[in-house]
């Protein structure tokens, strides 16, 4: 019983609004081509071109995963002529990808 009192204060501890970034911030990485692609974000950006070659996924679809990113507010782009390279702009995403990291699996 006991327990269960202190998960509850652990839940209500926590500003309601970090509670949804950060379930929007999961479900948008819970996919395996998402989470290539911020792995390859991870250190600096890079251009669409050479994130679609490092994930191995086609040029349309990395750009759906890139737009949707970015409207979660995870990614940001940078247009340098005909080339657009992306960042990770959202912190947790670095903490998400060393907790993977970590666990035994």
């Amino acid at each position: 019983m006991r327990n269960d009192s202190r998960q509850d204060q652990l839940i209500r501890a926590v500003n309601p609004e970090v509670l949804r970034r950060a379930a929007e911030i999961i479900r948008m990485l819970g996919h395996p081509g998402r989470l290539k692609i911020v792995e390859v974000l991870e250190h600096g950006e890079a251009s669409v071109g050479t994130i679609q070659e490092a994930v191995g996924l086609k040029q349309a679809i990395v750009s759906q995963h890139l737009a949707k990113m970015r409207a979660a507010g995870i990614l940001e782009a940078r247009r340098d002529g005909q080339n657009v390279y992306y960042s990770v702009i959202e912190p947790k995403v670095g903490h998400i990808l060393q907790c993977i990291r970590s666990c035994d699996m």
